[in-house]
């Protein structure tokens, strides 16, 4: 089990990547080394996750900035406060329900995060999915940025598949399934892959893919 720590570890996996795939060569000579992007694990970035879901990255900073000088940063604040007060923060009714959905599962021992870190993939992504809100797309994204899990990858997302269309000059979009066996070439560095390409995607459309 290979966790990303730093850039040191990057950057071996930019190599694997360049090494097996050359057009990832091409990606990182137009859009540079990719950011290691690594958040501490913990409610605090689980949420922002969630607050970025389905939001341009600057509505997702922008309603973030709120929430966090709202108070709304540990699972004991956000059950006790209300829905509207929430709300007045900037999260919709349903990431209210969500994020106060993440914060009972923590209080209640049935999200242990820690857990994430340390036992397989495939458990951490049943936990992290059992609970409201935290769909398959926020749980890798999770385990990718917060956890430093090498090997895992994002299929569903929307940016990724955009670039990967345009890397490997693709006619069609790939859909999820499709990239998800593009993907298998790329391991055990498929984070580091999505890393890449979240880059790319930068470069080629002029625009963010990811606000985690």
């Amino acid at each position: 089990m290979r966790i990303i720590e730093g850039e040191d570890d990057l950057a071996e996996g930019v190599a694997h990547l360049v090494a097996v795939e050359p057009r990832f060569a091409t990606a990182v000579k137009e859009a540079g080394m990719p950011p290691l992007r690594r958040r501490p694990p913990g409610f605090v970035p689980l949420l922002k996750i969630i607050v970025g879901q389905q939001v341009s990255v600057a509505a997702a900073d922008g309603i973030w900035r709120r929430v966090a000088e709202g108070g709304a940063d540990t699972p004991e604040r956000v059950l006790a406060m209300e829905d509207d007060d929430l709300r007045a923060l900037g999260l919709s009714r349903p990431k209210v329900r969500y994020a106060k959905a993440i914060a009972a599962a923590m209080g209640d021992g049935s999200l242990d995060l820690d857990a994430c870190a340390t036992g397989s993939v495939e458990d951490a992504m049943t936990m992290l999915t059992a609970v409201t809100g935290i769909g398959t797309w926020t749980a890798e994204i999770y385990l990718m940025f917060c956890v430093g899990r090498a090997d895992i990858f994002a299929d569903k997302d929307l940016a990724l598949q955009e670039s990967a269309r345009v890397l490997f000059d693709l006619e069609a979009r790939p859909d999820p399934r499709t990239l998800s066996v593009m993907a298998e070439a790329w391991s055990p560095w498929r984070g580091v892959a999505a890393r890449v390409l979240w880059s790319y995607y930068r470069v080629a459309k002029g625009r963010e893919g990811v606000s985690a």
